[in-house]
């Protein structure tokens, strides 16, 4: 069999009854979390556009979107995982070659759930096989060193969700993976140098793509079934060669997971632990500040602290400031938290955090660098106009692979991001069909998502949705 047939082979031997008691509650929490950055994302700059995007499209649609009305499935599918990634605020996989967010699936998965009338624990099984498809790609098959982007393999893995939920058998499942897999190949320039807005959309973008790619297999479309290890194939145009037993695989990367305390990149968590802590206990401020140094693992120095993926201290929009580790830091020290808030725009341009960024530096430790994944360490000295100089080294966080985000902490973030949109009944009814996903549907998932932040014009007209 060829690669993507083993794939199918794995997704189709899938059932509920093969997730442990962890990897449910795990599954929850993500779930928990995804829609609660989804929902606090309603107000974004960039969701009227999206909901112009759809419009153009037609509302007329079998799928429902977050927040009310409906389109078709590939639409519903872009638009409601652009909600889930837009805040930057949902979980993370960290293999040591490549990051991924594997909740970058909901989206996909919920709108096909919804064309096939699943169950919880259909969706759940679902988003098992798509986390486990993209995470243990990651491992064994990164891309980002080659100049690929991680939506190479979430085509694999979304294609797989999303094929799993709608029922595909095994060869119509095998096709739909080789469909996404030979046309969904993005360049890592989405993540590098000048940030712009389809940072957030890549990943919804190649979703509704995968769901058009299954949706085509299921009606007896093929594709090449030896792109990964045949002539131009993934192995031989992008990633090289690599091994994977797909028999042997089981359902066990969510809990691997791990999920954002503070709204920033994943690489950034213990950075911004560090400075919240060196800030209350010494009570910091701005003005006592003469330069911040912050020592970090060779990829967080990469990708948001000015290495290989380009300067970070000329911020001037959300998608690049959740990327820069001194704007981060700076904005940390200045308002003593980083969360959506800390993305307005007048808040990024404002001088008092334009002129830290400035007195931030950030350096990379070989020793640190070796620990990565296992451990994210980082080390923020900060000099002081009295030529005193304080620092904090800090490992991990709640939320890291090692210090597992309980319901409680999820649920409390889930509530901070979705008071403006949702009454107190609608967070605890949210609350209740996750937490007993099992014994629900999807529909009750999607009719209670339809309700929240509701603009009051109808559906099928454009709106601002505002915060109330």
């Amino acid at each position: 069999m060829t690669h993507v047939e083993q794939i199918a082979g794995f997704v189709t031997r899938a059932s509920c009854e093969m997730l442990s008691d962890e990897t449910r509650e795990q599954i929850k929490i993500r779930v928990l979390d995804s829609m609660g950055c989804a929902i606090g994302a309603m107000d974004g700059a960039l969701i009227p556009k999206l909901r112009n995007f759809v419009s153009e499209l037609g509302w007329k649609g079998r799928c429902t979107l977050i927040g009310g009305g409906s389109a078709r499935p590939d639409a519903a599918a872009f638009y409601n995982a652009a909600l889930v990634r837009y805040l930057d605020f949902n979980d993370s996989y960290l293999a040591k070659g490549e990051t991924c967010h594997p909740s970058d699936n909901l989206g996909a998965i919920l709108a096909a759930g919804e064309l096939a009338g699943a169950s919880g624990c259909d969706l759940m099984t679902a988003l098992a096989v798509a986390y486990q498809v993209q995470c243990r790609l990651s491992d064994e098959a990164p891309v980002r060193a080659r100049g690929f982007d991680h939506t190479v393999q979430g085509a694999y893995g979304a294609t797989a969700g999303i094929g799993k939920i709608l029922g595909l058998d095994q060869q119509q499942l095998a096709n739909a993976i080789a469909i996404s897999a030979t046309a969904l190949n993005a360049l890592r320039a989405t993540r590098t140098g000048v940030l712009s807005n389809w940072k957030g959309l890549a990943y919804p973008h190649m979703s509704a793509d995968c769901v058009r790619n299954v949706l085509l297999a299921r009606q007896g479309i093929t594709g090449p079934l030896e792109v990964v290890e045949g002539d131009k194939g993934l192995m031989d145009a992008i990633s090289g060669l690599f091994t994977l037993n797909w028999a042997e695989e089981g359902l066990d990367r969510v809990p691997r997971t791990a999920l954002k305390k503070y709204n920033a990149e994943i690489h950034s968590q213990t950075t911004i632990e560090a400075t919240l802590e060196l800030r209350r206990q010494y009570n910091i401020r701005p003005q006592d500040i003469e330069q911040v140094d912050v020592t970090v693992f060779d990829v967080a120095y990469n990708i948001i602290g000015g290495g290989e993926e380009g300067d970070k201290h000329s911020v001037r929009t959300k998608e690049q400031a959740d990327h820069s580790l001194p704007y981060l830091v700076a904005v940390a020290l200045l308002d003593g938290q980083v969360m959506p808030e800390q993305y307005a725009p007048d808040r990024i341009l404002r001088l008092d955090v334009q002129t830290l960024i400035g007195k931030v530096s950030i350096h990379p430790d070989p020793a640190y660098s070796a620990q990565f994944p296992r451990e994210m360490p980082s080390r923020v000295a900060i000099t002081l106009r009295d030529g005193r100089v304080v620092d904090r080294e800090v490992r991990t966080w709640e939320g890291s692979g090692s210090l597992p985000m309980s319901w409680d902490s999820a649920y409390a973030k889930f509530e901070r991001l979705t008071k403006p949109f949702t009454t107190l009944k609608q967070r605890s009814q949210f609350a209740d069909t996750i937490a007993h996903l099992e014994e629900r549907s999807i529909a009750d998932l999607i009719s209670q998502l339809s309700k929240v932040g509701t603009p009051q014009s109808a559906p099928n007209t454009v709106v601002t949705m505002g915060r109330r």
